[in-house]
Order: structure tokens, then sequence, then C-alpha cells
């Protein structure tokens, strides 16, 4: 068997995943502002670029000369005013010194060595002695330039930044929460019907009442919602078509089932009839079965009401007392129920049923839980094999093939159980209990 692996380098699908929302709302505007961030940071980025293209154009196309002059100035002065002028003549990217000493090394960069090529050749023809770029200012240098009358004048040259104004990252930012809010819109309208298909699939239960969507909007939108509103319409069709047929079906077989009942009883062997009367008590078993569960489908159209649990699951016990099986209660409810008694006592009854069939002692079991109102079925008999819990849920599935209808019944009691749980909005799970038995539980929601 292949085993597939991600190439190297790239984080495997769960890594990522797990840092994805689950939404696909989420998802998308999530996608789309990480978007329009790395936007704003590559314009940004391109602004700080530019505004440093700029600078270094600026720094090398005029200072040398504004410098040039600056010198010239300075050594036509007398060597006692010059002090006067130091302060005029100070730019904010250059400023002169009569006394001191330049301390560094030689520019490293290409861009500085190319700014102290400049300024030398422009104040020509006074020499310049020294050029260095002090350790702590890279963007910095110092010449010693030595004037007419043998006195060295100190430059200061350096880089001055021009940083982006605050205003331009409020606009940065601002652009970027309009432009998120925009996703956030956009995002919306396209996952809406998403959720509105999602919640009318939810709807439409076992009573396939479901709810008709919209048929408007975009093109794509109404295309969807029309094929989702006519599929609804033809499983309703197709459904209601399988139980006329099969309640069709069940009265036409009453007729030949009462027949050979009758046929059945003239027989003279007594060990003959009692065995055909067996096989008709079980046909006729099965097509009742069959018509209650294909009904079931459709859901219960019983309209919920309030209902004392505690009193429907003590007339249950007291109705199996009386016919010779003992059904214990433990636990109580307390208050009143909104359910649809009716399908409740229905699946109490089949579930209730199933137990006595293949074990000993059943106990019913009244608790809440997180979830909802819990009532569990126990019985002490051999369980289900854990593969096939959820297929024991499945109509005309029965464990033992070998089994006759007395002992393995139709395989439709679970079945209907869990149709009418869907139907009322209710949860049926089957369990193995850790010490023998099984155990049917079923959820009402409070």
């Amino acid at each position: 068997m292949q085993t597939r692996t991600d190439p190297p380098g790239v984080p495997s699908a769960s890594g990522w995943r797990r840092w994805m929302p689950s939404t696909l709302f989420a998802r998308v505007a999530l996608i789309i502002v990480i978007g329009l961030a790395i936007a704003q940071l590559l314009a940004f980025a391109s602004i700080r670029y530019e505004r440093g293209l700029a600078m270094r154009a600026l720094m090398m196309s005029g200072i040398e000369m504004d410098i040039a002059s600056s010198v010239a100035i300075l050594n036509r002065l007398p060597a006692a005013e010059r002090a006067d002028w130091l302060d005029r003549l100070e730019r904010p990217n250059y400023r002169f010194a009569l006394t001191g000493t330049v301390q560094g090394a030689a520019p490293a960069s290409s861009l500085m060595r190319s700014f102290a090529a400049a300024i030398t050749e422009a104040v020509r023809p006074f020499p310049v002695i020294e050029v260095v770029q002090p350790p702590e200012l890279h963007q910095s240098l110092q010449l010693q330039i030595r004037l007419s009358d043998g006195s060295d004048l100190i430059v200061h040259a350096r880089r001055v930044e021009r940083p982006i104004s605050a205003w331009v990252l409020w606009a940065l930012a601002l652009q970027l929460v309009v432009l998120a809010c925009c996703a956030w819109l956009a995002v919306r309208l396209i996952t809406r019907p998403l959720q509105q298909l999602a919640a009318a699939a939810d709807a439409l239960g076992p009573d396939l009442k479901g709810v008709t969507l919209d048929e408007a909007g975009p093109s794509e939108v109404a295309r969807a919602a029309r094929a989702f509103n006519a599929m609804q319409r033809r499983i309703t069709l197709y459904t209601n078509e399988r139980v006329e047929i099969l309640a069709a079906i069940s009265h036409d077989l009453q007729t030949p089932i009462t027949r050979m009942r009758l046929r059945a009883d003239m027989l003279g062997d007594e060990t003959d009839r009692e065995k055909f009367r067996q096989d008709l008590e079980s046909m006729d078993a099965l097509v009742r079965e069959g018509v209650s569960y294909a009904r079931t489908l459709h859901g219960d159209t019983e309209t919920p009401r309030r209902l004392d649990i505690d009193a429907l699951l003590a007339s249950m016990s007291a109705d199996y007392e009386d016919c010779g099986q003992a059904v214990q209660l433990e636990g109580r409810v307390g208050e009143p129920v909104l359910t649809r008694p009716h399908a409740l006592r229905r699946i109490l009854m089949n579930l209730i049923d199933n137990a006595l069939k293949f074990g000993r002692e059943v106990r019913v079991q009244v608790r809440t839980e997180p979830e909802g109102l819990v009532i569990a079925v126990l019985d002490d008999g051999p369980g289900i094999p854990a593969e096939q819990l959820d297929a024991v849920l499945q109509p005309f599935y029965r464990l033992e093939g070998s089994r006759n209808r007395s002992t393995g019944g139709t395989g439709l009691g679970l079945a209907i159980a869990n149709q009418l749980a869907m139907a009322m909005g209710a949860q049926l799970a089957l369990v193995n209990r850790p010490d023998g038995g099984l155990e049917a539980r079923l959820t009402l929601s409070l």
C-alpha cells in the first residue's frame, strides 16, 4: 500500500489545517485579509525603498556642491572669524569643525565610497587629507580638508533619513480596515446561501417537511435553490409512492393470509396446524412491521406536548409485569418534558421488547446528562459485536441469519425506533455494557 508523503520543506496538510478556522466564512475572510495585509506591507516597503532611492539621489547630486561652497567661504574668511560662521553654514546633513581629528576606518560600502569621492572631487583644489567612516555611525563620513593657510577643516557629512510621516501609517491602517470590512461583507454574501442551504438540508428530516429555499438572488444561488427544492419534492414523491406500494401489498396480503389461516385450522395433524399457524403469524407480523417502518420514514405528525415521563414508564412497567415480564425502573425525571408521547412510547416498547428477547433482566434508567435527558434500556444478554452496533439499526438486519422469526424477529424493531427517534429530534445509540449485555440509550433534547 502506498503512503502519501508531503514534499520536503512543505508542512503537512494536517499541520496547516489545524491552524485554519473550521468555517468556510472564516477561512475565506482570513485568506482575503491576509492577502490585503501582505499587499499593504509590499506597498509600504515600496514607498520606503523609493524614498531611499530619492534620498540617495539627493545626497549624490547636490550635497557635495554645498559642502564645496561652504569650504570656499570658510577659506576666504579670516581665521579669527571662521568659528562664528560654523553655525550659519551647518545643515541637517553636514557640519564643520575647526578642531579635532577624524577617527574611523575607510568607508566600507560602495555608496559611502561614492559619496566620499564626490565630495573629494567637489572641494578641489583643497586637498582632502583623510576620509573615514566613524564606527558608530554607518551613514556618516568625516573628511579632513587642508585650507589655503595650512589649517585643517573637519567636515562631518551624514545621510539624513526622511522618515515616513505618521499619518501615512494611519492611512494605510485605515485602508486595510476598510478593505477588510469590504472583504467580510463580500464573503458573507457568498457564504450566506451556503448556510441557508445547509440549514434547509438539516431541516429535511424523516417527516420530509423541509424548508423551501428562496429562489431569488444571483443566478448561481437561484439555480442551487431551485435544484434543492426540486430534490425535496422528488424525495417526498418517491417516499410517498413507496409507502403506498407497501400499504397496498399489506392490504392485498391480508386476504390470502386469512384464507391460509382458515385452511390451516382445518388440518387434521395438530403439529402441522401449529407450524402453519406460526408461519402465518410471522408473515402477518412482517407485513405489518414493514408498513409501520415505511410510515416512520415520514416521521410522526403527532404534536409535541408536555408529558410526565415518570408516569409513562411506571405504566409501561406495570403492563409488562402483568404479562409476567419484570422491568425495573431506576431514576426519575421529576418534571414534565415536551415530547411526542405516542412516538416515545413506541420507541421504548421496541427497545424493551428487544431487551426482553435476548436478556433475562431488563432495567430502564432515567438520568440527566449535559447532552439532554437520557432514557437507557439495559439488559444482561449477549450484547452485539462492536462492528455491528450501527448495522442493527438498519431495516431487516439481524445478527444471526440462522434464527427463526420467533427468536430473531423481523429485523425492523430497532430500525423503527431509530426512525422515530430521528423524527422527534432525539438520538438513539447502542452501547455494549462493560459487565455484559447491551445498553440502548435514547437521548432527548431538553
